[in-house]
């Protein structure tokens, strides 16, 4: 991958600025709705079931992967395949500004963000509801940032196989919601039946919300999980590379 060429990585970060859906939906809404859910009496009661842990805890994760999860599904693609539908890729390849710089530009814009997103969510939670900090701090960030990469080069391969916006938009969604609940939205990786968290663990953000929660609560994030993320960033990157058509 090409390094991002400094003005059009600062370009796209005033068009990304200028996008309050994309702002809103990536930046704000995991730590509103992590607001939303701690505001719930019963969600900050330890339960049993959770080993002791409230509700609130086991969601922190989960909102700390939320806006990687709209980010590099579904803001990515739409924008780069937006580029290549109005030719913008096309007339890049004949200036000195290769293509590639400006999808470098869009991934590291997209993975700043989402890692800001966790980090408010991480603020929120220790704010307002006193969930502590993640005990494991360097196995924490490993696991975030492999997830980052993931969901990055997933975003890559929705963009590499659309040929239009709407495409983009239609994948995107087809895979944007299986990748929440394996993260953990609907119902939270740890209440689910041992089975069915087993096959999750296989999923990028299932395996990510497992390595997180163990960061968070003192263990190291299991190398199982942490190979299933850079296992997937593997074969997704190889994938984006091989499909991936500037016009």
């Amino acid at each position: 991958m090409t390094a991002p060429d400094p003005a059009v990585l600062r370009t796209e970060l005033r068009l990304f600025r200028r996008e309050p859906g994309a702002v809103f939906w990536i930046l704000l809404f995991p730590a509103l709705l992590l607001a939303i859910l701690g505001s719930v009496p019963s969600f900050r009661q330890p339960d049993a079931s959770l080993g002791g842990l409230r509700t609130v805890d086991v969601y922190v994760p989960v909102a700390v992967l939320l806006g990687l999860i709209v980010g590099g599904v579904q803001s990515m693609p739409q924008t780069i395949t937006g580029y290549r539908e109005r030719g913008i890729l096309r007339r890049m390849s004949t200036t000195p500004v290769r293509p590639s710089s400006l999808l470098a530009a869009h991934m590291v814009v997209y993975g700043g963000a989402a890692l800001v997103s966790a980090l408010l969510a991480l603020a929120v939670g220790r704010i307002a509801f006193d969930v502590a900090l993640p005990r494991q701090a360097a196995g924490y960030l490993l696991a975030l940032l492999l997830a980052t990469a993931a969901g990055l080069a997933l975003g890559a391969v929705i963009s590499a196989l659309s040929r239009t916006t709407k495409i983009a938009g239609a994948i995107g969604s087809a895979v944007f919601f299986p990748m929440m609940f394996c993260a953990g939205v609907w119902v939270p990786v740890q209440s689910m039946p041992h089975t069915l968290a087993r096959i999750v663990g296989w999923t990028p953000f299932g395996a990510a919300a497992q390595a997180l929660g163990r960061a968070a609560a003192g263990h190291w994030p299991g190398w199982a999980h942490l190979g299933v993320l850079a296992a997937w960033t593997v074969l997704l990157t190889a994938g984006a590379t091989r499909w991936f058509r500037w016009e």
